[in-house]
């Protein structure tokens, strides 16, 4: 298949990753304001989701025993991180992470000797069960301190870095255009929704946008177009990082 061919099914790829993405922010957010169990039905389904297309992003055999193996991990989580007495939202977390990735192992021993891509599996998977189980700092976030727009600072920052990641310019470009738009958006909706100081909500974008254009690398580094269940996790996996992200920068610079 030509360049000229490959490239609208690329184009499709990366507004998906961007649609869904976006998508996912608006249902933490909404969640958020509304009520705990919601924010933990929608964190739950966001680790879930990424564990399901995980392994097709790698393109790894074992597809279905691994999604479980990285979404359920992310789910138990996310439960626990809502129903944790404080101030130990995350407690648990490191738990499940590791109950993840020692999964992934039993399952590549399982698979036996001389299997393909075994070493690829291994350690993304093990990623995978990280950025899974990393959702559960939207829950945390959200029973910190009671502020909720905080976490809509976050949402707006990484929703702005994704967008800009639509953008079908060189990597060189996208990348510093949006840390630095992320970089602006942290500031202006923390004066416009809180009172978050400036320099504070300033680093977070920057941090967040960084995180944002490190995940577009990754699809673009993949070279291959993207069927939608890779799309859906490539979209959902930055959402789920960004989530922890904000709870431990709230915590240092805000709190």
């Amino acid at each position: 298949m030509t360049a000229e061919l490959q490239a609208p099914v690329r184009s499709l790829g990366s507004w998906t990753i961007g649609v869904v993405g976006v998508a996912g922010l608006a249902a933490v957010i909404a969640g958020v304001y509304s009520s705990r169990e919601a924010l933990v039905a929608v964190a739950a389904l966001i680790a879930l989701a990424v564990g399901i297309g995980w392994p097709h992003f790698l393109r790894i055999p074992a597809k279905k025993t691994l999604a479980a193996v990285i979404g359920l991990p992310g789910a138990g989580s996310a439960i626990a991180a809502g129903y944790a007495p404080a101030p130990g939202f995350l407690d648990w977390t490191p738990a499940f992470i590791a109950l993840g990735m020692m999964a992934v192992f039993v399952v590549q021993l399982i698979r036996g000797t001389g299997q393909a891509q075994r070493l690829e599996s291994t350690l993304g998977c093990c990623v995978g069960v990280l950025l899974s189980c990393l959702g559960a700092g939207w829950i945390a976030g959200a029973r910190f301190n009671g502020v909720r727009e905080m976490l809509l600072v976050a949402a707006i920052s990484a929703a702005v870095a994704l967008l800009a990641g639509l953008i079908r310019w060189p990597d060189s470009i996208v990348a510093p255009l949006g840390i630095v738009l992320a970089g602006l958006a942290g500031p202006l909706a923390g004066l416009i929704f809180s009172d978050i100081a400036v320099l504070p909500a300033a680093i977070f974008g920057v941090v967040v946008g960084a995180v944002l254009v490190s995940f577009r690398r990754l699809v673009t580094l993949r070279g291959a177009p993207l069927n939608f269940p890779a799309a859906l996790s490539m979209g959902l996996a930055p959402v789920s990082a960004v989530g922890s992200l904000a709870y431990f920068i709230d915590k240092l610079l805000i709190y």
